[in-house]
């Protein structure tokens, strides 16, 4: 589990592609290895991944064929950067929102209005997600734990302050690029209860 408060933005140093699966090489800061051991999960652009290798600064991380078709790290290069989360440790501050590693789609980034003190994103949307965006609700978005702002029929905008955009790589993105999505939970399981109940209802009418 994770809080999508992301820890660095750290640059590819290796891809190694083999038939149905990509290893990622990825140099982690010494704060962000500390007590880090294979097995352990760490976010990488918010997908949840497994720790196969340590090399001195290095960490591997081995993502499956399924994984590489959902998400955007199937298009990632060497010296793109990546968001890196460690697991959410309990007892301590969670300053965004739980999230699991577990991507749900990815969106298309079409537009992009910065100033000096803000950048606003549109992201689209596939329309079957659409239903869990909600007017200041949580998404994560490559690992971001972010507040949605305007809804859309086929999208929805974030507002990014410079911090954010200092600490992750979406201060890189350009048009069209795609971003990991996230779904909130608890959204996601009031939605979809809410409409099984109003299914159930209907057809006893």
């Amino acid at each position: 589990m994770f809080t999508g408060i992301v820890q660095a933005a750290v640059a590819v140093a290796e891809i190694i592609d083999q038939p149905q699966l990509r290893t990622l090489v990825v140099p982690l800061p010494e704060a962000l290895r500390q007590d880090l051991q294979i097995g352990a999960s760490v976010a990488n652009n918010g997908v949840c991944l497994t720790v196969t290798k340590l090399a001195d600064d290095k960490v591997f991380f081995d993502v499956m064929e399924e994984t590489l078709n959902k998400t955007n790290l199937a298009q990632l290069q060497p010296g793109d950067l990546v968001n890196i989360e460690r697991s959410l440790v309990f007892g301590k501050e969670i300053g965004g929102h739980i999230v699991s590693g577990h991507v749900h789609t990815v969106a298309t980034l079409s537009e992009i209005d910065k100033t000096a003190t803000n950048c606003r994103l549109r992201l689209q949307l596939p329309s079957q997600w659409m239903k869990y965006i909600l007017h200041k609700g949580f998404v994560g978005v490559d690992g971001c734990s972010l507040t949605v702002g305007d809804v859309y029929d086929d999208g929805f905008d974030l507002h990014l302050i410079p911090e954010t955009l200092r600490l992750t790589n979406l201060s890189e993105r350009v048009i069209g690029d795609k971003l990991n999505i996230e779904i909130d939970s608890q959204t996601q399981t009031i939605v979809d209860t809410v409409e099984r109940v109003l299914a159930a209802r209907s057809n006893l009418v």
